[in-house]
Parts: structure tokens; C-alpha cells; sequence
């Protein structure tokens, strides 16, 4: 695989290949969005308390799906094994098509794994039953991440139906558990190296500026998360007979992690840094309406809003075990187990990172708290190469199916297995692309897609494909 153009992007443009294109997606919509909906259906939650048949199931479903397009000589169903172990990570699906008379290859990747759905009544729909409600599908994976796998789904249908006969190369990667910590990522992409080399590579798992401007993702934080023990007794103690003398495990652990914070709410952890990139205009009201920020609750951090989000670090606790209020007795509590989940800023490895977070909780720990530390896990932030032909390419694509040129955004999230992509596959360029937009509350209750976001991200995509297709390499 190589990094030379197929063509100077500006030539790649057909008036007539776009109008046939829009034109096949906007006649298959129906189907797209009812295949999507069928795959919401498939409660298909990689985490482990929860029944990994469905997951089984759903990867199956994604698999026909592909090879429902007839374009790909291999349709499979594999796992990989998970890193550090011989235990099978979650189902995922692998298509191919060789590429010929000089074409490039372009992976397509996506995740058919979804988060939790969390508590029914927090849901206005049932999460697993896809509901419609004006412009939006309602339910869980509706836009993470299976509106992306139907984006995948969806172009491939239009640009075999356009084309004919294809002789760019395609790869499918539709991950099985992106939203449990990709653990058997890396050996699946060793594994199937060479069905999965590629030129360029679609990672459609992230969003757009708004309803109607489209985004290229080129900065993601990384990710550091553990689980931290915080004990200082022995043993449980009646709070009466002995509070104001002994250091209970809430008291220690209320201490130590509100030391991670300055008083305006920003990291105060020595050896984390921001990336300073330039950022544009966003402000607090957006903030407080894609939120929803309470009235009279101010944002954190310093300096403009979206430098906070997209290139400087944050730390969140996202889980106690103690006694819930239900069952508090007068007790001091001996022990007590957080979550401690941080965003690493571009250009900062993760590893460093999480050195110096454990190296600021050890130094702050309040009255000689012991502290443990558990499954430590860590993904590198990235920063993407936007001079390469395939970002031009993808920037024309959008253009033209949104009729909107498009923005260059950070994410705060994570997506840390690009990192890996970009190891094992060097010379390949990273397009981040996606069909969320900021009210698709994607891992809350509620998530939804907006269809009309979902058939232009569609569309883009085809485009771009089928302009690759029409142009060999030089």
C-alpha cells in the first residue's frame, strides 16, 4: 500500500456520478433506515454481565448484510484473542474485495457493540425497540455505532448499484466490543493483516458540527481509567464511639480526589498538559443546551470552551462502591472503591499520564490512606494528518452531499484503537467520520439519530468511494 494519490482530488468530481449517486441513496433510504432499525433491535451489549449472544447474533446480522451488497469475495464472522490472554474477545465481522487495474483499497471500519442501555425509565422509548419520532430514530446503537455500519452498508449498496462492476478494494472491520475496551483489537487486526491493509482507512464512529455542517474528526484525547482502593481501617467502627478520631475510608477518599481539582475545576495534576489547538467559536449557552446544564451551575475548567473539551485533560469519577443510603449504618467505613476515568490531551502519552496521576494521588494521599490501584487501562490520544489526498478527497465528498463545506473538529472522546491502526498499518491515512450530531446523546438515555445527518453522511461516503473507484493510481 502507498501513500500517492489516485488523483489530485480536485479532479475527481462528476456531476453526473453525484446526481446518479444521491439519487440511488435517497431510493434505498427506506430500506437503510429499516435494516438499521432491525439491527438496533439486537440488544447486542458487549460488556460482560450481559448475555454475549446477542452480541453473536448481532454480528451475524451485520454479516448478512454485507454479503447482501454481492461486491465482497470473503463475508466472515471471527474472534480474536483478547491481549495478555488465551479468552476469545467478542464476534466481529471481516469483509474483502481485492482491488484491481491500479485502484486503492479502503478499509471501512464500525462497531455493532453498544453501550448499556441503563435504567427503562430514563427512556422515553423503549432502548432496544427503534421508534421514530419526527426526524430522529430513537434507541440504543441507533447512532453508536450501528448508524455507522449502515453508512458502510448503505454506500456500498449505492456504488454497486451506480457502478456495476467495482475494481476499488474494500475491507470491512465491524468491531464486536469497541464499547469494552477493544481488548482483542490489536490481534484481530494482526491476524487478518493482510485482508485489512488498506490506503485509507473510514473510522465512522464520530460526529458533525451540527445538523447541517459536516465534520472530519482530527484530534481525539486518550483515555487513562482505573479503579482505585482507598482503606483506613481494619475493620468497620461504630461512628459515635469513634468519629472525630479516626479517618474513615469516605472522609480519606472526599480528601484525596478533591485534590485532582483547582478551585475553577480544571486538572491540578503535575505532568498533564494541554495540546493549545486552535479551537473555534462555541459558546457557554451552546454548552448548556447540548448538555443540559442546570440553571445556576457554571462550566469548569479556563479558556475557551472547546479547548477544555478538545485539547486539555479531565478527570472524571465515574463510580463509588460504599454503602448506599438505604443501608447506611453509624459506621465508619473501612474501605472504599472509586473509578477514576481521564481524557489525555494530543500529544501526550497515555503510560506518562497515568504516571503522573498515580504519582499526584500517592503524594496527596490524606492521613496516611493506604491505596491500591486496579486494572489500569490506557489509549493514546491522535492527531490526524489533514495533508494527505484522502482528507482532501473526503472535505470534497462532504461538499457535495451536504451542499455545506465542512470543519475540522477535536473530539473529547476516546477512540483509542486508532492508535493501533495507525501501528499496524503505517502508510494508511485515518479518516475520521461519523453521523452523530450534538443532540444524538450518544451512551445516555434517549440516543438518537437524525436521519436527515444520517443520509448525507451516507452519501459522502459513497462519493468519495466512487471517485476513488473511477481514478486509478498514477
Amino acid at each position: 500500500m502507498t501513500n500517492t494519490p489516485p488523483a489530485d482530488p480536485d479532479e475527481l468530481p462528476n456531476s453526473d456520478l453525484t446526481d446518479r449517486l444521491r439519487a440511488a441513496v435517497a431510493a434505498a433510504f427506506p430500506t437503510t433506515v429499516a435494516d438499521l432499525a432491525r439491527l438496533v433491535r439486537i440488544p447486542s451489549v458487549s460488556w460482560p454481565a450481559f448475555d454475549p449472544e446477542h452480541v453473536a447474533t448481532s454480528a451475524e446480522a451485520v454479516a448478512e448484510l454485507f454479503r447482501g451488497t454481492g461486491v465482497f469475495e470473503l463475508v466472515e464472522v471471527h474472534r480474536a484473542p483478547v491481549a495478555g490472554n488465551d479468552e476469545l474477545g467478542q464476534p466481529a465481522v471481516l469483509a474483502h474485495r481485492p482491488a484491481r487495474a491500479g485502484r486503492p483499497t479502503v478499509l471501512l471500519y464500525a462497531h455493532h457493540d453498544v453501550q448499556p442501555p441503563g435504567k427503562d425509565e430514563d427512556w422515553e422509548t423503549p432502548p432496544f425497540e427503534p421508534t421514530q419520532r419526527g426526524d430522529r430514530l430513537h434507541g440504543r446503537g441507533a447512532a453508536d455505532d450501528k448508524a455507522g455500519v449502515m453508512a458502510h452498508v448503505g454506500a456500498v449498496r449505492a456504488i454497486a448499484e451506480v457502478l456495476g462492476d467495482l475494481d476499488l478494494g474494500l475491507s470491512v472491520f465491524i468491531e464486536g466490543e469497541e464499547e469494552w475496551l477493544s481488548q482483542s483489537f490489536a490481534n484481530f487486526l494482526r491476524e487478518h493483516r493482510d485482508a485489512l491493509a488498506a490506503d485509507a482507512i473510514i473510522v465512522a464512529d464520530s460526529g458533525n458540527w451540527d445538523l447541517e455542517t459536516p465534520a472530519i474528526t482530527v484530534a481525539l484525547r486518550g483515555a487513562v481509567a482505573f479503579n482505585l482502593r482507598i482503606d483506613t481501617l481494619a475493620h468497620a467502627s461504630h461512628s459515635g464511639m469513634y468519629g472525630g478520631a479516626v479517618p474513615d475510608a469516605m472522609l480519606a477518599a472526599i480528601r484525596l480526589l478533591d485534590s485532582l481539582w483547582d478551585a475553577d475545576g480544571a486538572v491540578a495534576v503535575d505532568g498533564l498538559r494541554g495540546a493549545g489547538l486552535d479551537v473555534p467559536d462555541f459558546d457557554e449557552a451552546q454548552l448548556r443546551e447540548e448538555t443540559g446544564l442546570l440553571d445556576g451551575v457554571s462550566p469548569i475548567g479556563r479558556g475557551p470552551i472547546l479547548s477544555r473539551i478538545w485539547s486539555e485533560p479531565s478527570i472524571t469519577v465515574t463510580g463509588i462502591d460504599a454503602p448506599d443510603v438505604a443501608n447506611a449504618s453509624n459506621t465508619l467505613i473501612p474501605g472504599v472503591r472509586v473509578r477514576v476515568s481521564a481524557r489525555i490531551a494530543p500529544g501526550q502519552d497515555a503510560d506518562e499520564a497515568l504516571g503522573a496521576i498515580k504519582a499526584h494521588l500517592e503524594a496527596n494521599a490524606p492521613f496516611g490512606a493506604r491505596l491500591t490501584f486496579e486494572a489500569p487501562d490506557t489509549g493514546q490520544p491522535f492527531l490526524v494528518d489533514t495533508s494527505g489526498w484522502a482528507v482532501a478527497a473526503t472535505k470534497s465528498a462532504m461538499a457535495d452531499a451536504w451542499g455545506v463545506d465542512p470543519v475540522e473538529i477535536g473530539v473529547g472522546g476516546s477512540i483509542p484503537f486508532i492508535a493501533e491502526l495507525v501501528e499496524e498499518f503505517p502508510g494508511a491515512q485515518i479518516l475520521v467520520t461519523g453521523v452523530e450530531d450534538p443532540a444524538s446523546k450518544a451512551h445516555s438515555p434517549n440516543e438518537s439519530l437524525h436521519l436527515g445527518v444520517f443520509q448525507k453522511a451516507l452519501l459522502a461516503e459513497a462519493l468519495f468511494l466512487a471517485r476513488l473507484d473511477a481514478v486509478p493510481r498514477p
